[in-house]
């Protein structure tokens, strides 16, 4: 059963308003549903605009953030519940616990590091909740493509794009997470 959610999102206050409006929209969604908001605790950005969203629907908002992070303006302060761990390892790792399901919205190289951290995650059978990537406006088709291409050169095999789903709406993303059956990946035979 899910109960929370954590999403991975840009804290950048310069991208395009589609990525804000599809932030504040799944933040919403998850609230609608009942479900909490886990998140990186930024003000600014997709961050923001995800917990404000969550808030305005009358959802719970749990912010993770490391102490060094931890600066007037930069934090989201009205979270329901509020986290700091010392170093960006431990703020992870809280996150995951907190969370019963993951959704990368468009970020940058930290986002892209949480989603790849948690898609080798659930390849190697250290969690079996779902992954799913919110490919607001086409943003993740360049990663889609190298995961494609790391599977045609077989550097992957070709069920390890079968731990994560990638959708183009709020809708189909959380059908996908309230929908999922987890599957067995077999980490130990890579190609035969």
């Amino acid at each position: 059963m899910i109960k929370n959610v954590c999403v991975y999102a840009s804290s950048s206050s310069l991208v395009d308003d589609v990525y804000v409006e599809a932030a504040a929209e799944l933040g919403r969604a998850l609230a609608q549903r009942g479900w909490g908001l886990v998140f990186g605790a930024g003000a600014d950005g997709l961050m923001g605009a995800a917990a404000r969203g969550a808030a305005e629907a009358g959802g719970v908002t749990i912010g993770v953030v490391p102490e060094k992070m931890d600066v007037d303006g930069v934090v989201y302060n009205n979270c329901t519940e509020f986290y700091v761990t010392r170093t960006l390892r431990e703020r992870k790792a809280l996150m995951e616990d907190k969370a019963d399901a993951f959704i990368a919205l468009p970020g940058g190289f930290g986002t892209f590091e949480e989603l790849l951290e948690i898609i080798a995650l659930r390849q190697l059978g250290y969690h079996k909740k779902p992954v799913a990537i919110l490919n607001v406006n086409g943003y993740y088709d360049g990663l889609i493509a190298q995961f494609d291409r790391a599977v045609e050169q077989r550097f992957s095999a070709p069920e390890a794009l079968s731990v994560f789903g990638v959708f183009g709406t709020v809708k189909e993303t959380l059908n996908y997470i309230e929908t999922y059956q987890p599957t067995e990946y077999v980490k130990n035979r890579l190609f035969k």
